[in-house]
């Protein structure tokens, strides 16, 4: 296992993965990549306010927490259509707000739908 620096440092689900030395089906991955990720963030989100003791702990719960989440997805978990549908009605983050989830440039664009509106080459006219 690396660093905590490297762990921050990863952006694909393929790469948090292999950080970790966890084995996973590719096709699962490919179709699943986005409900694993929100899932994993969800968790690491609930951990910031708390003291690990070390990096070492740190990376041991970052790993426990994406293998929980994988192993879910791999034994048929399925997310509801309202989390569907409640993650699309959340401001995601942006290439401005980097991996924030929360934005100064959110506006309602649609019928109560919100969106980053710094998002480069994003039209919502």
């Amino acid at each position: 296992m690396g660093t905590l620096t490297e762990f921050k440092e990863l952006t694909d689900t393929e790469e948090y993965l292999d950080f970790f030395d966890i084995e996973y089906d590719q096709r699962l991955v490919f179709v699943k990549r986005f409900h694993i990720m929100k899932k994993f963030g969800e968790m690491l989100e609930k951990a910031k306010e708390h003291d690990f003791g070390s990096e070492e702990k740190e990376l041991e719960y970052y790993k426990f927490a994406l293998l929980s989440v994988y192993k879910n997805f791999e034994n048929g978990y399925a997310p509801s259509a309202a989390e569907i549908w409640d993650t699309f009605d959340k401001p995601s983050a942006c290439s401005t707000c980097s991996t924030s989830t929360s934005c100064d440039d959110i506006e309602e664009v649609s019928n109560g739908v919100h969106a980053c509106t710094s998002q480069p080459g994003l039209s919502f006219n």
